[in-house]
């Protein structure tokens, strides 16, 4: 496949990884509602799409890794989040200070789907008509490094954690 480049710049490459991006977050605006197994096919289409431009060398910006790190972390594996955390950790380092926020939940998706305790309390699922942050280690990452990363304290997770709970819970009784 030819590189990006070669196909007259990054700007196009930036387009559509945006385009894709904003498929992404729009198919999820309906939260817990949304119909997931067409949201599902359209995310592998994504990432395949994705794995292309990755393997065309063709992502530059901060805003491409970035782009690409959401578009991973709704995978369906433990390879996919590591690989989306790997993308955010690429778009801080290429210059998109706020990925801090995509690398922390990219990192407790991969530890939640390997069995393990998630350590930044991003990822919220409902079991038997209740919101859970469950398997999470709440003691091992202060508020204070939470704060610097982009992650809400304890306090406001209770808060979200309740309120998806408000929202969802009564269509599921």
């Amino acid at each position: 496949m030819p590189s990006a480049w070669a196909a007259g710049g990054p700007e196009p490459v930036q387009a559509e990884m945006r385009g894709l991006f904003d498929a992404d977050q729009k198919a999820r605006e309906q939260g817990f509602a949304g119909d997931w197994d067409r949201i599902e096919a359209e995310d592998a289409q994504r990432r395949a799409r994705v794995a292309e431009l990755i393997a065309a060398d063709a992502l530059r910006s901060g805003d491409d890794f970035y782009h690409a790190a959401y578009i991973y972390q709704h995978g369906d594996r433990p390879a996919d989040y590591l690989k989306a955390h790997a993308l955010a950790m690429a778009a801080i380092a290429r210059g998109r200070s706020d990925a801090t926020w995509i690398a922390a939940a990219t990192l407790d998706r991969y530890l939640k789907a390997i069995g393990q305790s998630q350590i930044f309390g991003t990822q919220f699922s409902m079991r038997d008509g209740k919101a859970t942050q469950e398997p999470y280690d709440r003691a091992l990452i202060p508020d204070a490094l939470r704060g610097v990363i982009g992650v809400p304290p304890l306090r406001e997770q209770e808060e979200e954690r309740a309120r998806l709970e408000r929202k969802v819970a009564p269509g599921l009784r």
